[in-house]
């Protein structure tokens, strides 16, 4: 009697417990990302060119955490160590499989006006005669360190209660013309902060509103005062990085090793600095010893904690912004989902963890893979040629400007005005003004969004048989845009759109049933058919076409013209047929101008039923079609 007990009480005790484990265990696979993909890698096709490109990318890492540690104020040594830990940290926690953590130009030079308030270079001659015990460097550089940690570490922090406070899903705010005009104005002051070592002049540090127009003013005051030495090896060094890059994705689909002409560039500039002594005899500034080791963690100066908010908010929201596009960016490149809110923890352990091992602030960019590198004495021309050229993709999204005029004359305004308070102030602010522009426009455009009611059904219904070899039906699925289709609802256009359908397939139900419990959601469906993408092997067989009513979106944005261009795509790539009807002209020119459309077949029409006559008048055509295929 008492082994029954004991095992029914067993019994109990496992099903009370089995589905707590579970949910530990998926909460672990959605926090720790590396616990999906890594049991799943392919050590015998992946190794090998993973191995050959991140070896690549660390090359290029070591010249960029020397630059960018001194755009950052610090001793470039930093740098190397800002490469190497937010790299591994993010590999475990972030999303994006195909974007690196390390130095990043943006955080740098927010960083660089906290450690330039705080630890300015006037007190440097009060400390540089105390060697510190961290790697033999002076009490001024460690002081300098100490603030630009205490910047990443609450940098991080803010992130990780942003991710706590599950902020991720506010990231619609976030525009394309906001972040793109954002992360160029940043980049603008960027390259404004490496003038003085581009041109040889010494600048007094300048910051605050209006910093950008000051630098050039004195810049000009003081043009009699440019070393022409370093002119002309910036120049040079710009041509170099800029022609062999050039050359390099021009033939990478040829050559199987890229040319690191950054290491290459910085060897070069080295060995020349050594034999002429430049720094004596031309008077160029040089960056000199890189010691060697990695230094004991320590906990970054908390007593200074205060003093740094807004850089770290700075950091936080910037980086953030930065970090996001990049991995949306390759998520949808290479058809992966991105949490965005996991990607706030991702980045705020990346900041938070490596702070206590003297990293400065740190944000995702391409080639962030890292190592630590000892070197001897480089100009600091050529690293500052070497953020210039590196900020290149950011610098010509001023090309952008054409596409937003021509899709929406708003997202235009948004982006010239969003650049000019980024250069004019900060990057922050200008973010901050953005969003606020952008929610702006979008209060006052909604409250004039037309609403569509439910057509009757069963009158767009529309069947017809094609005689193959195998009778298959050809299905029309119609839906009604019943909106505006801006960045505020894009991706619940996009899921709503499969969620519908997905229910169809599974339910087998008609879509009429479907769509009453679908009216107070941004789509109708108003036929039945099936639009699946995860069910499109089954849907091989069938002959489908889809068609958009867009007489309910009044107006639409950047975002939403992309939208439906993805749709468009998606279903294109499905053996689907897709037309619009009732769209406004700015509508058929927008998608027009934004590209990719199919031009051998007509797929924008004036009303729902002559899409319907055009796909039964190409009826024949395509049975046609079909029987000299087999």
């Amino acid at each position: 009697m008492t082994g029954a007990k004991r095992k029914k009480k067993s019994v109990l005790w496992s099903k009370m417990h089995s589905p707590h484990c579970e949910d530990i265990k998926q909460w672990c696979r959605r926090r720790l990302p590396i616990l999906e993909w890594a049991p799943h890698y392919n050590l015998k096709e992946n190794l090998l060119p993973d191995t050959v490109s991140g070896i690549m990318l660390a090359v290029q890492q070591v010249t960029q955490g020397l630059a960018f540690a001194i755009l950052s104020s610090v001793h470039p040594v930093f740098g190397l160590y800002g490469s190497l830990f937010p790299a591994v940290i993010y590999a475990i926690f972030g999303m994006g499989r195909h974007v690196a953590t390390g130095t990043f130009a943006l955080t740098s030079l927010i960083s660089a006006n906290a450690v330039e308030r705080l630890v300015p270079q006037s007190s440097q001659n009060l400390t540089t005669q105390n060697n510190s015990s961290l790697l033999g460097l002076s009490d001024f550089e460690v002081q300098r360190i100490g603030v630009a940690a205490a910047v990443s570490f609450l940098g991080g922090v803010i992130q990780v209660a942003m991710f706590v406070l599950q902020l991720g899903s506010a990231t619609f705010l976030l525009t394309e013309p906001v972040i793109s005009a954002m992360t160029t104005g940043a980049a603008t002051h960027v390259v404004t902060s490496q003038v003085k070592y581009l041109l040889g002049i010494k600048i007094p540090y300048i910051s605050g509103p209006l910093g950008f127009f000051y630098i050039y003013a004195y810049v000009f005051e003081n043009i009699k005062s440019v070393q022409l030495e370093a002119l002309l090896l910036s120049l040079l060094s710009i041509v170099v990085l800029v022609l062999v890059k050039e050359l390099n994705e021009q033939f990478k689909r040829k050559i199987k090793v890229v040319l690191p002409v950054d290491l290459v560039l910085i060897v070069a500039a080295s060995f020349a600095c050594y034999c002429t002594n430049m720094e004596n005899t031309y008077g160029l500034e040089v960056v000199g010893h890189i010691p060697k080791g990695i230094p004991p963690p320590r906990v970054p100066p908390m007593n200074i904690l205060s003093a740094v908010v807004t850089e770290a908010f700075g950091v936080a929201l910037v980086g953030y912004v930065a970090s996001l596009a990049l991995a949306q960016g390759s998520a949808k490149k290479f058809k992966y989902a991105v949490d965005d809110n996991q990607e706030f923890l991702a980045h705020g352990l990346s900041n938070v963890i490596p702070s206590f091992f003297f990293c400065i602030p740190s944000a995702a960019a391409m080639g962030r893979t890292a190592g630590l590198y000892s070197t001897g004495a480089k100009t600091q021309c050529v690293l500052a040629s070497i953020i210039v050229v590196g900020l290149k993709g950011m610098l010509i999204q001023f090309r952008d400007l054409k596409k937003y005029w021509n899709v929406d004359k708003i997202d235009w305004g948004i982006w010239v005005s969003t650049y000019i308070f980024t250069i004019c102030f900060a990057a922050n602010v200008g973010l901050l003004f953005g969003v606020v522009c952008t929610i702006a426009i979008l209060i006052g455009r909604f409250p004039r969004a037309k609403t569509l009611s439910i057509k009757n059904m069963k009158d767009m219904e529309f069947k017809v048989k094609t005689e193959t070899d195998d009778e298959t039906m050809h299905q029309v699925k119609i839906f009604s845009i019943n909106n505006p289709l801006v960045f505020l609802n894009v991706k619940k256009f996009h899921t709503d759109l499969k969620n519908i359908i997905q229910r169809e397939n599974t339910t087998n139900h008609p879509l009429d049933d479907i769509s009453k419990c679908e009216q107070n959601t941004l789509l109708n469906s108003h036929s039945n058919g099936s639009y699946n993408e995860d069910a499109s092997q089954h849907c091989l067989t069938e002959k489908r076409s889809l068609i958009l009513d867009c007489s309910g979106l009044t107006f639409f944005d950047y975002s939403g013209v992309s939208m439906l261009v993805e749709v468009y795509l998606d279903c294109k790539d499905m053996n689907m047929d897709v037309s619009l009807a009732n769209c406004t002209d700015s509508l058929i020119k927008a998608m027009k101008y934004y590209g990719n459309l199919d031009s051998e077949r007509p797929i924008f029409f004036e009303s729902v039923s002559a899409a319907i006559s055009n796909i039964y008048s190409n009826k024949s055509l395509n049975k046609l079609s079909d029987h000299s295929e087999v």
